[in-house]
């Protein structure tokens, strides 16, 4: 007679169990930072960094939330960053799914070293061509504009490559007989590829639009109007030369999590699968 096994034994409900509890430590141990940062955003500035961490304040400070817009013109800083994010995501998720598409499903000579060599760029550090972009930006008079950051943004090596990985996964059975029913290379790409790449589209957008939303460094360079400044510039504001109103910090750093909270819950879904595709052939 034949014994059978049943799959779902105790060893594999231990194990489930045990996966669980690590899983939900590591969630814990990511979140703490942002509680913290919460915490503090209720607290006075001599507060902020108390040892040992003071997690549920003396008093809570609700009016941080009201003093910040008039300390600082914080709805310009949000309305920049926004302006920024918004442009260079849709540029980004246009550049990289047309340029994937090319690497994709087109064949022509050279294809896959130009793709390697494009994608090397992702290897060279920002540092190693900041200075050259800014004395091009120069040049061409961009330096203090948000089109200097668009353009030098609009463009990117993992975009192409997040997308092309995607692309692959779409069988090329569906480009030839378009093709066969005259359609363009054009067609393919805006009426077959794109409307199948929902998931690695909004996964490109989300990471795109995160990143430029918490950068620095680009603003940094690039803008000196303060009417110009994005929020990660604002809150510069309230670092002084002897002291700095860590409070306001916390406050500011809550705003500007929250855009990046709604747009990543909206396309939760979609950025979940799209990341667990496009690696995939």
């Amino acid at each position: 007679m034949k014994t059978t096994v049943r799959p779902g034994g105790p060893g594999r409900i231990i194990g489930r169990a045990l996966l669980y509890v690590v899983l939900t430590v590591l969630s814990a141990a990511v979140l703490v930072p942002f509680v913290w940062m919460l915490v503090s955003s209720l607290k006075t500035d001599n507060e902020v960094f108390t040892v040992p961490i003071q997690w549920i304040p003396k008093s809570f400070h609700w009016e941080n939330f009201s003093d910040i817009w008039t300390a600082i013109p914080l709805w310009t800083y949000l309305g920049n960053s926004l302006f920024l994010s918004v442009v260079i995501t849709a540029l980004q998720v246009l550049t990289g799914s047309f340029a994937a598409y090319g690497f994709a499903k087109m064949r022509f000579p050279g294809r896959d070293a130009v793709f390697l060599a494009y994608i090397a760029t992702i290897a060279v550090p920002w540092q190693a061509y900041m200075v050259p972009q800014y004395i091009m930006m120069q040049k061409l008079g961009l330096v203090n504009t948000h089109l200097s950051l668009i353009l030098l943004q609009a463009f990117g090596a993992f975009g192409v490559f997040l997308m092309r990985q995607f692309y692959l996964t779409i069988p090329d059975e569906l480009s030839e007989a378009a093709r066969l029913d005259g359609l363009s290379e054009y067609g393919i790409w805006a009426r077959i590829v794109l409307p199948l790449s929902k998931p690695a589209l909004a996964s490109l957008a989300l990471l795109t639009f995160v990143n430029t939303w918490n950068d620095y460094m680009g603003p940094f360079i690039y803008l000196t109007d303060n009417n110009l400044w994005t929020v990660q510039l604002g809150l510069r504001s309230f670092v002084g030369m002897y002291s700095s109103q860590y409070a306001m910090i916390m406050t500011g750093s809550v705003l500007s999590v929250l855009p990046i909270l709604v747009v990543f819950l909206l396309g939760q879904r979609y950025f979940v699968q799209g990341i667990s595709t496009s690696g995939m052939k």
